[in-house]
């Protein structure tokens, strides 16, 4: 029977990337951790914001495009990253492809499957993303790598505990494919034809290593191998954070945040931008949904650096109600992989059109004419739905010490980052 590689939602995306991959491929997706409970809240929350429609008066057009980190981009989403796509064989690349298509931001994982300098060369608006994993002089390296291939920004991510086990059971993936590791996956990969003959066009295998964690003279390292490496380093302080931010020394986005207080350290780092994030309920089980946590810190320093959200958007709606509640813009995960997955290159557009078309939709009703004219006085938020983590609220203030605005040097564009090389993602 003919289907149409077209979908209308991100659903839809969802149920064809579960008949398509293997088994332990989609579960690795859908992730989340211990009980699910912040994955399901990160989904469940924008549910309980409703709108405030106008019927006259609407804007015949709208705009959507904004600026992320010195990036102009064609709408407030961005590409988050993830790591080790091996859910179709262009893996990060076609991601790539895809937003530089939609005219927006690549963000790459350092646990790409992908290097950095093909993931750039497919979208020069590409932002690197880093954990605080080995020694200093390792962090070094990687940042230069990046600086030399392109990279218009770096995205410092620290919201991980290590949390292990999930009640509905983790996918067993291989440190290495091997032919026993082949023969184990096998039955799981032949029921899901599609994806196999996807790779066997390719002429390749997935990719289970992680090369832009490579280091001077030796291979690359195997994703669990890279994932030990970072278990064992010691958390990062804030001021490793400062001297990331300082050595990087162009656009800084600080990924994690959920408390006033820590976004407030954020902004004495000097960082450019903040994500509010839970990782997508990948992290500490049972932490509030990022929307509920959102208003807290865009109150608290909102108007000192940019701040993004991450985790549960699922359409075009979500988006407006994310940017009504004072975000700069969305980075999407699952959504996009979901697309991947169910059509490749094709499908990562068709999600970023989903959430196109439903933005300039609920911008329609709500009579606005732009994502900038976006305010709160446009949801209707129940009482109680809101969260302030690390900091007081009395009525609608927010009681927190302002954050010091600590001097940050001016950046414009790519050519304030030493060393970026502007390139044709």
């Amino acid at each position: 029977m003919f289907q149409n590689p077209w979908f209308e939602t991100v659903a839809e995306a969802q149920r064809r990337a579960r008949k398509r991959l293997p088994l332990p491929v989609y579960k690795a997706l859908v992730a989340g951790s211990e009980k699910g409970v912040t994955y399901r809240d990160n989904i469940r929350a924008f549910s309980e914001l409703g709108f405030a429609p106008h019927v006259a008066h609407v804007p015949a057009t709208r705009e959507l495009s904004t600026e992320v980190m010195c990036q102009q981009i064609s709408l407030p989403v961005i590409i988050s990253p993830t790591g080790v796509q091996a859910v179709y064989p262009e893996g990060e690349v076609a991601v790539a492809r895809a937003a530089a298509n939609r005219g927006t931001v690549m963000g790459l994982s350092s646990f790409a499957s992908r290097a950095i300098e093909d993931v750039v060369a497919a979208n020069p608006q590409t932002f690197f993303q880093v954990y605080w994993t080995g020694t200093r002089d390792d962090m070094l390296h990687r940042m230069d790598r990046a600086r030399a291939a392109g990279a218009k920004g770096l995205i410092a991510t620290l919201d991980w505990s290590f949390s292990t086990g999930r009640d509905w059971g983790s996918p067993a993936i291989p440190e290495r494919l091997n032919l026993k590791a082949m023969m184990q996956f096998a039955p799981s990969a032949i029921v899901r034809p599609q994806w196999l003959l996807d790779y066997v066009r390719s002429g390749r295998l997935p990719d289970l290593t992680a090369p832009n964690l490579d280091l001077p003279g030796e291979p690359s390292p195997t994703f669990f191998g890279a994932y030990g490496e970072w278990m064992q380093t010691p958390p990062a302080t804030w001021d490793d954070v400062a001297w990331l931010r300082e050595q990087w020394g162009g656009p800084f986005m600080l990924k994690g945040i959920t408390r006033v207080d820590d976004a407030k350290r954020a902004v004495d780092a000097g960082v450019t931008a903040i994500s509010v994030s839970n990782h997508g309920g990948n992290n500490l089980d049972s932490t509030p949904a990022t929307i509920r946590v959102l208003p807290s810190v865009v109150k608290a320093v909102g108007e000192q650096v940019e701040v993004l959200l991450d985790g549960g958007i699922r359409r075009g709606s979500d988006v407006v109600k994310a940017v009504a509640l004072g975000a700069r813009a969305v980075m999407i995960g699952r959504a996009y992989l979901w697309g991947l997955a169910a059509n490749g290159q094709a499908g990562v557009e068709n999600v970023l059109d989903i959430l196109r078309g439903g933005i300039d939709s609920a911008l329609m009703g709500l009579g606005r004419a732009s994502i900038h004219d976006l305010v709160p006085e446009d949801l209707s938020i129940p009482q109680g739905f809101t969260r302030v983590l690390g900091g007081q609220v009395s009525g609608d203030s927010l009681l927190v010490e302002p954050a010091v605005k600590r001097s940050r040097p001016t950046i414009s564009g790519a050519a304030q980052v030493p060393g970026a090389a502007e390139t044709a993602q």
